[in-house]
């Protein structure tokens, strides 16, 4: 037991080094960064700190057809789109998947069934309408075949 206790007491000593040593890490990297730019650990300045308020953005803007921070098509449906696929995950991994009707909806049972996705209802069949409508599947593979190509004689 002697010798099992002794090397649990160094296992522990082990961590609580590991962890000093991550905070001197940590305490140096503040240090270096305080000596490269001391003017950001100024915070007596107010003029400063009112520079670093982040500027509102409007989250609904749509420009030239796009929703801004999304980057969806505007269409029917859109907001609903909006609301109920972007809280997860990205538009991006939406407009990336162009299913059809039914893909979409064994898709989203799947996410139902599996990630917690809640009881979408009647919005359902409006979020499928908006993906299949602006996102229709696409027949073409992943990219088109490579024709009238110059071929040029590796030299030995």
């Amino acid at each position: 037991m002697a010798k099992e206790d002794f090397q649990k007491g160094i296992k522990e000593v082990n961590t609580k080094l590991k962890r000093l040593f991550g905070l001197y890490v940590i305490i140096g990297l503040v240090f270096v960064s305080y000596m490269i730019s001391p003017d950001l650990y100024d915070f007596k300045n107010e003029s400063q700190i009112s520079e670093m308020v982040p500027i509102e953005i409007d989250e609904d803007l749509i420009k030239n057809g796009i929703h801004v921070r999304t980057g969806l098509i505007e269409a029917e449906g859109l907001m609903i789109v909006v609301n109920n696929c972007t809280n997860c995950h990205s538009a991006k991994l939406v407009t990336q998947n162009r299913m059809s009707t039914e893909r979409w909806n064994a898709t989203i049972r799947w996410m139902q069934e599996t990630q917690n996705l809640w009881e979408l209802g009647e919005y359902q069949e409006v979020i499928v309408n908006y993906l299949v409508t602006n996102y229709p599947v696409k027949d073409v593979g992943r990219r088109a075949v490579l024709t009238n190509i110059d071929w040029y004689e590796l030299e030995n």
